[in-house]
């Protein structure tokens, strides 16, 4: 799998009909009819993905999105982001006020975050999961807590020439990154609200 395929399966993923359960459902079993390597490499290049949209920008406008975001819900937001298609992940990399045009987004703008239904949250944690549960099954390794996966994509991800993560700096909410139409879509309220 190289990068074109790895987009390729997650456009068709966004464009897929039925809940996130579905959909997923529809990846495991793509995976399935590959060799195994390939739900690997799957994994690499979601991690990859992930990594390049863990920025402070990023994380400011999904935490406004959210109305605040731990720093799992923000790893979640990130899946979230690359299950929407390879169009809309570049775009809001390159200017994360874009998310002001996702649908997905805009569905949830003026509701109250109560009202979202868990399929509405832009977050997707099952999708860090799905390629896992295909090697899983592929390779009978069920009962060993994952251990073999996780050692595969360690060792395709050197290869890679990953780097150790860099630091990202997190905290508190930067000041003066220019979000205004995700602010203008999602103003800050009161604790009460």
């Amino acid at each position: 799998m190289n990068d074109d395929a790895f987009w390729a399966l997650i456009d068709e993923l966004s464009r897929r009909p039925g809940d996130r359960d579905e959909r997923l459902e529809w990846l495991r079993e793509e995976l399935i009819r590959r060799p195994a390597v390939e739900s690997v490499a799957f994994q690499v290049f979601l991690e990859e993905a992930c990594e390049a949209a863990d920025t402070r920008a990023l994380w400011t406008a999904a935490d406004r999105v959210e109305g605040g975001c731990s720093d799992d819900g923000f790893h979640y937001f990130t899946l979230w982001l690359v299950g929407q298609g390879r169009e809309v992940y570049e775009s809001v990399l390159a200017d994360p006020d874009t998310l002001a045009d996702v649908p997905g987004v805009l569905a949830l703008a003026g509701r109250h975050r109560d009202a979202w239904h868990d399929d509405e949250w832009p977050e997707w944690e099952e999708l860090d999961y799905v390629a896992q549960d295909a090697f899983d099954e592929l390779t009978g390794q069920e009962d060993d807590e994952g251990d073999e996966f996780l050692d595969a994509v360690e060792e395709l991800a050197e290869e890679r020439g990953e780097r150790e993560e860099d630091e990202v700096l997190r905290g508190s909410r930067p000041e003066g990154l220019a979000i205004p139409r995700l602010t203008a879509l999602f103003p800050l309220r009161s604790s009460g609200s």
